[in-house]
């Protein structure tokens, strides 16, 4: 069976192979202009959060980065401390509170402090400022500042960074300084670079900042040490272009602008509808002090997830790299960022991104504590005062030595809430922490599999489809089919996503999809050009409801032969050529009879399911079992031929109230195993049977003659439908030409369809006939005497009575109780 399905499938193939590969490949084409129109993001953008969150979390902790949270602990905890709240305030907090986290931070041996938010605008005490700025020269540690972004912000002139080279982690000392009008004191005033002893003398004893007395208490200390006059500082437009901007080579990329709609606060240029946003400059203490600005403006898809980050951006004069990229660049020791081809280099360091020069964010999974580990703001505050008192921080160890710190708030309230692939709702800064990551990290982003690669899988996943619907011609396969593509794409999809590459899920399913329904309209044009053959060429000699059934099912019976065990029903009138005779003269009429003989017989018979074989003058031969396979098919048989013996019963009825002859009929039924299938020339063929299984039915029907039956059944037909039937068993017989000897029985009625008188004659007459074969013939014919003289009208017992008799006068020599069959 499976070579005959395989054989099938492979003609299908070679007959439509020019087909299938052209409605994968239209279905290709159409895929791919749904794409380009963007009629797909939205599917593509749903499958890849359920193939990252499925296939990419549990990366585990991150060796590299940890992260100071300013959660809701941390800010009621600061509210609820006296001491800290009238130093620090409220949110946003004085920057002498900053100034703190810092210096502990030092001494818990970070690597670098990035601070995932902006610091643009001064102080209502100055003087904080400055001293945050002396904490900040005085460190050894790196501090990188967010950075923001304003269509109202005043432009900034372009950088000239061949005045004076970039310098990751030391700034160059501003150029000679323009006086503006909010400036307080001249920028001579200033501090320079490094000068960490000028700003100390004028913000105060470094002392008290850091240490208090044994018999202070440190929670009713202010935390101070910002002298009461402080200088403001002044930084021209070219230094801040200086501070802010980065040079980024980008060869063969077009850098993304800070472009966005216009609107009533913010007017972009006539016509264009669009206003060209600008960074929002920090607070001008802090250019100097702070080693690095970067961009902290969220990057998010139409759907307002942050799935991508682009690295670096330009508002037409200048380049801006966004936080993560600056602090690599200063960590690094780089002076500049390339973009060229699919590559980001960044000092030594190279990185695969996707041709537009941004890539996807591998988060490693959806919670911030699980990937980094994080502390929150009081925990280092505390910490803070307890090693100015000489006593250990009480920080986990290890938390942040040789760490890179992300500072970032996660409280909701400061509304830094984003939405990313694995949650709808988590903290701004678990991009900033995730992009370092893997920045300083592996240095592998997820970035687009190449076009060449998306087409070809879409190509591929059509032609699998229509390969496998057309051929197959399966409807569970048609059913069950879309939902596999869609699991097996989201696999495929996943497992590259593990590996770093997002190959696209929506292009290739939606091809899949187009190319799975084209062939299922296919195989229906095919199915119905098929069932009206089968209802064609098996209607005239099958029952129709079978041949209905035989469509529904989509069994198609096998015509080219085989062999199978079916059961066969032979019926022939008894004397027609005497009955012929009578209607010499006149044809028609024996034509019009022997038309409603046959058409009553048929019609009996087809209602159990058989198969018409053939008409052969006045007799029928009808198959049970094929061409459509039938269980039953033996009972079915023995149905068949009880319901044409009562449509016989009642022709003769109709003919003898006609005046017409009488048409008794005899009956054969066998079960054997025959070949079966189409035979003949090539000229004329017929679907029928072949084998001794058809002979020995034929057989059966001329044997009833002899032993005065109207249908005789073989031993397997007994065997097979014995629970059903009610049987005489009437004698043992060998066929003409065969030395086995078979049980032959008289077919009499359905189970429990035998009156009581009729039974009784059955049992006298099986007594009968084991004395015969005990070769007690005498005795057989005194019991088969009696039996005769109650029911005249048996037959069987007629006919093994005139055998007695016979045999009691001349003894058959080797008699075995077989009687032979020479017709």
């Amino acid at each position: 069976m499976a070579g005959e399905t395989w054989k099938s499938i492979r003609l299908r193939w070679r007959d439509h192979w020019r087909l299938m590969v052209g409605v994968a490949v239209l279905s290709t084409a159409l895929a791919a202009l749904a794409w380009r129109v963007g009629w797909l993001d939205d599917l593509e953008r749903g499958a890849y959060d359920q193939a990252l969150t499925t296939f990419t979390h549990g990366r585990g902790m991150s060796p590299r980065v940890s992260v100071v949270v300013i959660d809701q602990s941390s800010l009621d905890g600061i509210r609820a401390n006296e001491r800290y709240t009238l130093n620090f305030g409220s949110w946003p907090y004085s920057r002498n509170l900053w100034a703190r986290v810092v210096e502990q931070l030092e001494a818990e041996g970070a690597r670098a402090i990035v601070f995932d938010a902006v610091m643009d605008e001064r102080s209502s005490d100055e003087s904080t400022d400055l001293a945050f700025a002396q904490v900040l020269r005085g460190t050894r540690v790196p501090f990188f500042l967010g950075v923001s972004t304003n269509a109202n912000a005043q432009p900034l002139p372009r950088a000239d960074f061949a005045r004076e080279p970039a310098s990751p982690l030391a700034p160059p000392p501003p150029a000679a300084p323009v006086a503006s009008a909010g400036d307080a004191l001249p920028t001579e005033a200033l501090p320079g670079p490094g000068d960490a002893e000028g700003v100390r003398a004028a913000a105060g004893p470094r002392e008290d900042a850091d240490t208090f007395p044994e018999d202070e208490d440190p929670e009713a200390r202010e935390f101070t040490d910002a002298p009461d006059e402080v200088p403001v500082a002044s930084v021209t437009p070219e230094r801040m272009a200086r501070a802010l901007a980065w040079p980024v080579l980008a060869r063969g990329h077009a850098l993304p602008t800070l472009e966005v709609p216009d609107t009533e606060e913010s007017h972009g240029e006539a016509g264009t509808g669009h206003a060209m946003r600008r960074p929002v400059p920090p607070i001008p203490v802090l250019v100097d002090a702070v080693d690095g600005f970067g961009l902290v403006d969220t990057e998010t898809d139409t759907d307002g997830f942050m799935r991508r980050t682009r690295f670096a951006y330009t508002d037409g004069l200048n380049t801006y790299p966004t936080l993560p990229l600056r602090v690599v660049a200063g960590l690094s020791g780089a002076t500049e960022v390339t973009l060229e081809g699919k590559a980001l280099t960044v000092g030594t360091r190279r990185y695969a991104v996707d041709a537009d020069g941004g890539a996807a964010i591998d988060y490693g999974g959806g919670e911030l504590h699980e990937r980094f580990r994080t502390v929150s703001l009081l925990e280092v505050l505390d910490g803070w005062v307890r090693r100015s008192q000489g006593r250990p921080s009480g920080l986990p160890v290890g938390a942040f030595a040789d760490k890179v710190v992300v500072i970032g708030g996660t409280a909701l309230g400061l509304s830094d809430i984003k939405a990313t692939s694995f949650k709808a709702e988590v903290p701004g800064v678990m991009k900033q922490a995730a992009v370092l990551d893997t920045l300083l990290g592996n240095g592998r982003f997820i970035t687009r599999a190449p076009l060449a690669v998306d087409l070809g899988v879409t190509l591929l996943v059509a032609l699998v489809s229509v390969v496998l619907l057309m051929t197959t011609r399966w409807l569970p396969l048609e059913i069950v089919w879309p939902l596999a593509l869609m699991l097996g794409m989201h696999w495929v999809t996943g497992r590259s996503l593990a590996s770093g590459t997002h190959v696209l899920t929506a292009l290739p399913a939606m091809a899949g999809v187009l190319a799975s329904v084209s062939a299922v309209a296919f195989n229906h044009l095919v199915a119905n050009a098929e069932t009206e053959f089968i209802r064609a060429a098996f209607s005239r000699f099958m029952e129709p409801k079978l041949v209905e059934q035989m469509i529904s099912q989509r069994q198609l019976p096998r015509l080219d032969g085989e062999n199978v065990e079916i059961s066969a029903f032979f019926s022939d009138i008894r004397g027609f050529s005497t009955f012929s005779e009578r209607f010499k003269e006149d044809p028609r009429q024996l034509v019009r009879i022997l038309n409603t003989y046959l058409t009553r017989v048929s019609g009996a018979l087809l209602k159990e399911g058989g198969c018409l074989d053939k008409y052969i003058g006045d007799a029928v031969v009808c198959l049970f079992g094929a061409p459509m396979r039938q269980d039953d098919h033996a009972l079915r048989a023995c149905r068949g031929a009880l319901a044409a013996k009562a449509e016989v019963d009642r022709l003769r009825e109709e003919f003898r109230a006609q005046g017409l002859p009488d048409v008794y009929t005899r009956i054969g039924v066998n079960s054997a195993v025959n070949f079966v299938g189409n035979f003949g020339s090539e000229q004329l063929f017929s679907y029928t049977a072949i084998g001794d299984g058809m002979n020995l039915a034929a057989r059966l029907e001329g044997a009833n003659k002899a032993y005065g039956s109207v249908i005789m059944i073989g031993p397997r037909t007994y065997e097979l439908a014995k629970d059903a039937i009610e049987v005489r068993e009437l004698d043992r017989v060998r066929v003409a030409g065969k030395t086995e000897a078979v049980t032959v029985y008289e077919l009499l009625a359905l189970k429990g369809g035998l009156d009581a008188r009729k039974r009784a004659t059955v049992e006298r007459y099986h007594a009968a006939l084991a004395l015969y074969r005990e070769a007690r013939f005498d005795e057989a014919a005194a019991a088969l005497e009696a039996l005769h003289a109650e029911d005249a009208e048996d037959g069987p017992t007629r006919a093994l009575l005139e055998r007695c008799h016979k045999y009691a006068k001349a003894p058959p020599p080797g008699f075995d109780g077989v009687a032979n069959l020479d017709k």
